[in-house]
Parts: structure tokens; C-alpha cells; sequence
């Protein structure tokens, strides 16, 4: 268990592996709030995406930050075939139709990162906006690098938009190296970002002070 300083009359903030039961619709709101920009012209509409978002979570692959029960912060992971988000092409289809799911269905397939063996892929954190600048996204990240050494990875590797630099600092206090920057000025009308940074973070042993 990870914990935060609290605030005046709150509890600590705690960590746990596992999206809590019923918290589906609030963690599919929290991701479409940190990540909307990047996934809007895949999902959009947001009322229609955060619903399918939150029909096709897959609960074993979060780690969740807690006050007093609540959900205040969120980070998925990628490992052995599954990530936080699911929903496989038929889903997208179903939600929203042929014609226009399947264009959907190739913006989705530029954001696909599958893991090289021996890496964990991070999807991602998303933090309550009332809890930032707390360590809640810390506490995220070293309970992934955690489950990361449980598996016997090497890495941890995520990718980070250029128009979010909060995140990659963030990401480099806590030890991730930018390894490679692919520049997509041809879709940033599109998607709203012109490039996106790929960062690693080598994998301490259990027992070596990562935690």
C-alpha cells in the first residue's frame, strides 16, 4: 500500500491493485479526462465514449489511488495480451455502427503499443484534478514499477504526447528516459499532438530499493 499526505480532515491516500467493484464509470470519466484530447477523434462523442470506455475496462490491469474510498487516481498497465482498456474491433463496431466505426477503428490502431518481452507497458495516469500536485501519480507509478518486478520485467516503457509535458516530467522525476521521439506533423490537425515521445525505465530487483 502506497500512501499521500492527506489533507485537513482526510484520511491517506492508499493504493491498491484492481479497479474497485463499481467504480467503472468513474475510472472511464477519470482516463476520458486525462486522455480525451488524444482518443476524441476515435471515441467522440464523450458521452458515447466514456460509456464504452467504461463497458470494456478490464479491472485487473489498473492501479487505483484511494481517499476515504473514492477514486482519485488511476493508472493502467499492459501485460500478457491485456490492457486497461479493452474492447476488441467487433465492440467498436457494435457501439458505433460499420460506417463509422470503422474509420474509428484505424485512428485506435496508431495508439496501439504492444510490449516487447520483458517489457510492462504503461498506459497511462490520470489523477483526480483536486488531488494534483499531492504525489498521487508517484504512488501510481511505484506501485506499477512494483507489479512490474513481480513479473519479472525488465522495463517499464510508456508514451507520452508532446502536449503534455506535466506528464513527461512527471515521468522523469520518477526515472524514465525519453528513448525515441516519432514526429506525425501530418495528424496533428487530427489528433491534436504533432509527436509522441517513447520513455523507459529499467526495472529494480525486489529488494534493491525501488520501493
Amino acid at each position: 500500500m502506497g500512501r499521500d499526505t492527506a489533507g485537513p480532515g482526510e484520511g491517506p491516500v492508499t493504493v491498491q491493485r484492481g479497479l474497485p467493484v463499481g467504480a467503472e464509470r468513474r475510472a472511464a470519466e477519470m482516463y476520458w479526462g486525462a486522455f480525451g484530447r488524444k482518443l476524441g477523434p476515435a471515441l467522440n462523442p464523450p458521452e458515447k465514449a466514456v460509456s464504452f470506455i467504461a463497458a470494456h475496462l478490464n479491472a485487473d490491469r489498473a492501479v487505483c489511488a484511494l481517499l476515504d474510498g473514492r477514486l482519485v487516481g488511476l493508472a493502467g498497465y499492459q501485460l500478457g495480451g491485456r490492457a486497461l482498456t479493452g474492447g476488441s474491433a467487433s465492440d467498436v463496431l457494435r457501439a458505433y455502427g460499420h460506417l463509422r466505426g470503422l474509420p474509428r477503428l484505424l485512428l485506435l490502431a496508431l495508439f496501439e503499443r504492444r510490449p516487447a518481452p520483458g517489457q510492462l507497458v504503461m498506459d497511462g495516469i490520470a489523477v483526480d484534478p483536486d488531488m494534483r500536485g499531492r504525489g498521487v501519480g508517484t504512488l501510481l507509478i511505484e506501485e506499477v514499477a512494483a507489479v512490474a518486478a513481480e513479473q519479472h520485467c525488465q522495463e517499464i516503457r510508456l508514451d507520452v504526447i508532446d502536449t503534455n509535458p506535466r506528464a513527461r516530467a512527471l515521468y522523469e522525476r520518477r526515472g524514465f528516459t525519453a528513448v525515441r521521439t516519432e514526429h506525425t506533423p501530418y495528424l496533428s490537425g487530427l489528433l491534436g499532438f504533432g509527436a509522441v515521445t517513447t520513455m523507459r525505465r529499467a526495472v529494480a530487483t525486489r529488494g534493491a530499493g525501488e520501493r
